[in-house]
Protein backbone atom coordinates (compact mmCIF):
# COMPACT_ATOMS: atom_id res chain seq x y z
CA UNK A 1 0.00 0.00 0.00
CA UNK A 2 1.68 3.26 -1.17
CA UNK A 3 1.19 5.93 1.91
CA UNK A 4 2.59 9.53 2.07
CA UNK A 5 2.64 10.61 6.17
CA UNK A 6 3.61 14.29 6.55
CA UNK A 7 4.43 15.90 9.27
CA UNK A 8 6.25 18.78 11.56
CA UNK A 9 3.28 20.88 11.14
CA UNK A 10 2.37 23.68 13.75
CA UNK A 11 1.95 27.11 15.03
CA UNK A 12 4.76 29.74 14.41
CA UNK A 13 5.36 33.22 15.34
CA UNK A 14 5.73 35.37 12.07
CA UNK A 15 9.51 34.87 10.77
CA UNK A 16 10.18 32.01 12.50
CA UNK A 17 10.76 28.23 10.57
CA UNK A 18 9.07 25.05 10.56
CA UNK A 19 10.54 21.75 8.89
CA UNK A 20 8.26 19.58 7.03
CA UNK A 21 8.57 16.28 6.68
CA UNK A 22 6.93 13.65 4.38
CA UNK A 23 7.79 9.73 4.85
CA UNK A 24 6.91 7.24 1.95
CA UNK A 25 6.32 3.84 3.14
CA UNK A 26 4.82 1.09 0.67
CA UNK A 27 7.12 1.66 -2.12
CA UNK A 28 10.36 3.48 -2.55
CA UNK A 29 10.96 6.92 -3.65
CA UNK A 30 14.29 6.45 -5.86
CA UNK A 31 12.28 6.86 -9.25
CA UNK A 32 9.62 9.03 -7.97
CA UNK A 33 9.61 12.77 -8.43
CA UNK A 34 8.45 14.84 -5.44
CA UNK A 35 6.17 17.94 -4.50
CA UNK A 36 4.59 20.34 -1.74
CA UNK A 37 1.46 22.06 -2.23
CA UNK A 38 -0.56 23.75 0.24
CA UNK A 39 -4.59 24.83 0.81
CA UNK A 40 -5.72 27.75 2.54
CA UNK A 41 -8.86 28.27 3.66
CA UNK A 42 -11.35 29.45 0.51
CA UNK A 43 -8.55 29.02 -2.12
CA UNK A 44 -7.27 26.55 -4.41
CA UNK A 45 -4.65 24.15 -3.71
CA UNK A 46 -1.33 25.78 -5.24
CA UNK A 47 1.93 24.10 -5.73
CA UNK A 48 4.87 25.21 -3.44
CA UNK A 49 7.51 23.29 -4.07
CA UNK A 50 8.86 20.40 -6.40
CA UNK A 51 11.88 18.15 -6.97
CA UNK A 52 12.89 15.66 -9.73
CA UNK A 53 14.32 12.18 -9.23
CA UNK A 54 17.66 13.29 -9.42
CA UNK A 55 17.24 15.85 -6.64
CA UNK A 56 18.89 18.63 -8.78
CA UNK A 57 16.20 20.20 -10.21
CA UNK A 58 13.66 21.84 -7.76
CA UNK A 59 11.08 24.70 -8.15
CA UNK A 60 9.65 26.86 -6.41
CA UNK A 61 6.42 29.43 -6.13
CA UNK A 62 7.21 33.23 -6.32
CA UNK A 63 5.94 33.89 -3.58
CA UNK A 64 8.35 31.27 -1.37
CA UNK A 65 11.39 31.43 -3.25
CA UNK A 66 14.38 32.16 -1.02
CA UNK A 67 12.24 31.62 2.34
CA UNK A 68 11.83 27.61 1.51
CA UNK A 69 14.16 24.84 0.69
CA UNK A 70 13.04 21.28 -0.67
CA UNK A 71 15.03 18.29 -0.32
CA UNK A 72 15.20 14.55 -0.55
CA UNK A 73 17.13 11.62 1.32
CA UNK A 74 16.28 8.48 -0.63
CA UNK A 75 18.02 6.59 2.15
CA UNK A 76 15.29 7.36 4.23
CA UNK A 77 12.61 7.31 1.59
CA UNK A 78 11.32 10.95 3.12
CA UNK A 79 11.33 14.82 1.38
CA UNK A 80 11.67 17.76 3.45
CA UNK A 81 10.31 21.23 3.10
CA UNK A 82 12.35 23.94 5.09
CA UNK A 83 10.32 27.50 5.92
CA UNK A 84 12.04 29.72 7.06
CA UNK A 85 11.16 33.50 7.37
CA UNK A 86 7.50 32.37 7.59
CA UNK A 87 4.64 34.90 6.82
CA UNK A 88 1.36 34.80 8.03
CA UNK A 89 -0.14 33.95 4.69
CA UNK A 90 1.69 30.94 4.68
CA UNK A 91 -1.17 29.52 6.36
CA UNK A 92 -2.46 26.97 5.14
CA UNK A 93 -2.70 22.71 4.83
CA UNK A 94 0.47 21.55 3.67
CA UNK A 95 0.30 18.05 1.11
CA UNK A 96 3.09 16.11 -0.13
CA UNK A 97 2.55 14.50 -3.37
CA UNK A 98 5.01 12.27 -5.48
CA UNK A 99 4.80 10.26 -9.11
CA UNK A 100 6.50 7.73 -11.34
CA UNK A 101 9.13 9.65 -13.19
CA UNK A 102 11.72 6.88 -14.19
CA UNK A 103 11.87 8.32 -17.59
CA UNK A 104 12.67 11.33 -16.82
CA UNK A 105 14.52 11.97 -13.82
CA UNK A 106 15.35 15.80 -14.18
CA UNK A 107 11.73 16.65 -14.68
CA UNK A 108 9.87 18.08 -11.81
CA UNK A 109 6.37 19.00 -11.60
CA UNK A 110 3.97 22.33 -10.93
CA UNK A 111 0.24 20.23 -11.52
CA UNK A 112 -1.14 18.71 -8.76
CA UNK A 113 -2.82 16.73 -11.90
CA UNK A 114 0.19 15.19 -12.65
CA UNK A 115 0.71 13.76 -9.10
CA UNK A 116 -0.64 10.39 -8.64
CA UNK A 117 -0.08 10.06 -4.13
CA UNK A 118 -0.84 12.36 -1.32
CA UNK A 119 -0.53 12.47 2.17
CA UNK A 120 -3.56 13.56 4.32
CA UNK A 121 -1.86 16.96 5.03
CA UNK A 122 -0.41 18.78 7.78
CA UNK A 123 -1.31 22.23 9.19
CA UNK A 124 0.88 25.42 9.12
CA UNK A 125 -0.55 27.83 11.45
CA UNK A 126 1.77 31.42 10.93
CA UNK A 127 0.46 33.75 13.55
CA UNK A 128 1.56 36.29 16.27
Amino acid sequence: QVLLVESGGGLVHPGGSLRLSCAASGFTLEYFALGWFRQAPGKEREAVSGISVTGTNTYYADAVRGRFTISRDNAKNTVYLQMDSLKPEDTAVYYCATRKSFYCRPCYYTDADQYDYWGQGTQVTVSS
